[in-house]
């Protein structure tokens, strides 16, 4: 309902749009003034006519231009992000907002142009952005950054509070990157060496993550009924996540592709019977205690393992043996290196890391694969000059 305030010779039209995530109300307004000479009775007829058509566009949402980027962006996280987002990408954006806001936070909507982001990401490249290091943010995390307000924006523009998206017009500063850090094969050998001293737990979680280049999402939400011994293959259904918010919790993969079926080496197949064999086993001896959730990876009494005990574990052992630690992740790198170094093609590359599209293969891994092809070229090169030597015509 609008309520109509006359102010000299204008009107205030005020209406209210419901309440926003804290609780407080939103109320749009506008001032319509009659034009010369209109009769009492004209004005009355044309208040009331944009009075409904104000109210209409309120509605609507094209009435939303003096709106701060904060507030709409709190709006856009109820009306739309808690609603579509998996909630691992909502609690990271959530977590984003304490840099974005203090920067743009205050600026209406229509205000913000591509120079004030262009300067917020710019800030973002500059010694001492990252407060914990002293260092700029990595690339990844400032594009995470200008991501968030381009989702806003795009929202925005949607509905019609914006005419356009001033983040497309932004460009992302050029910062080193830098080469992803994999162990060496005889990094890896020794770390397998190593590995098959400590429990079967970890043994068979390593084994797994250097043989399928599984995430760390993927590898945690493994189930016995994904393992099929027959065969020796093992699926990737769900994943295991956790927020501070839910704890650990189970959810689709992150993408369609990323349900693939792997076909795995008889020992590692053999080292998960003797691993199912000892869970059974732990299981029985705790009875009532144990809480069955058919996952592959549990708590000492069955529940799904906490995200972070691979990470902590791995770091604790690379210390203990004096090996570099690179984190879980470089293990899905090592994968991919290993696969694209031995031929084999970028499609089924793509396809076994389950990446949604060839090119996000490519993108990723572009330094790998041309590392691949400059051997290719060296090969045919050495192979040339071996015929030469050799009184070999080429034609």
């Amino acid at each position: 309902m609008a309520t109509i305030q006359k102010r000299n010779n204008s009107y205030s039209i005020r209406v209210s749009c419901g309440y926003d995530t804290r609780g407080k109300q939103i109320i749009r307004s506008m001032t319509w003034k009659p034009e010369d000479g209109m009769t009492p009775k004209q004005i009355e007829k044309e208040l009331k006519r944009q009075t409904v058509l104000f109210e209409e566009s309120c509605m609507k949402g094209f009435q939303t231009k003096a709106i701060k980027f904060e507030t709409f962006a709190e709006e856009w996280f109820n009306e739309y992000a808690k609603i579509n987002l998996r909630n691992t990408t909502y609690e990271r954006l959530l977590q984003l907002r304490g840099r974005i806001y203090p920067a743009i936070g205050h600026l209406r909507m229509d205000k913000i142009t591509p120079r004030h982001i262009q300067a917020f990401v710019n800030s973002l490249s500059q010694e001492g952005a990252n407060e914990r290091t002293g260092k700029p943010l990595a690339p990844k995390t400032i594009r995470h950054n200008l991501s968030f307000i381009s989702n806003i924006f795009t929202y925005a523009a949607k509905i019609g509070v914006v005419s356009d998206n001033p983040c497309s017009k932004v460009t992302i500063p050029k910062n080193e990157v830098k080469e992803k850090q994999i162990y060496t094969p005889e990094e890896v050998e020794k770390f397998l060496t190593l590995l098959n001293d400590e429990p079967l737990k970890y043994r068979t979680f390593f084994y797994l993550m250097i043989y399928s280049g599984f995430r760390r999402g993927e590898m945690l939400g493994l189930e016995w009924k994904d393992v099929d011994f027959e065969n020796n293959v093992i699926s990737v259904r769900r994943t295991s996540n956790y927020t501070a918010k839910k704890g650990v919790y189970t959810d689709t993969t992150k993408t369609k592709k990323s349900q693939r079926t792997l076909k795995f080496p008889q020992f590692i197949m053999d080292m998960l019977k003797e691993y199912k064999a000892e869970q059974d086993a732990e299981a029985l001896r705790l009875g009532d205690r144990w809480v069955e959730t058919d996952r592959l990876y549990v708590k000492w009494d069955g529940r799904p393992m906490q995200n972070g005990t691979p990470y902590f574990w791995l770091g604790e052992f690379c210390e203990k043996h004096d090996l570099p630690f690179y984190g879980l992740h470089s293990f899905r790198h090592l994968f991919c290196s290993l696969l694209v170094n031995q031929g084999v093609d970028i499609v089924t590359v793509s396809g076994a890391m389950g990446h949604s599209t060839v090119s996000t293969t490519s993108n990723i891994y572009c330094h790998t694969i041309q590392q691949a092809q400059a051997k290719v070229s060296e090969a045919i090169t050495n192979a040339l000059d071996f015929g030469k030597k050799n009184g070999t015509k080429v034609s």
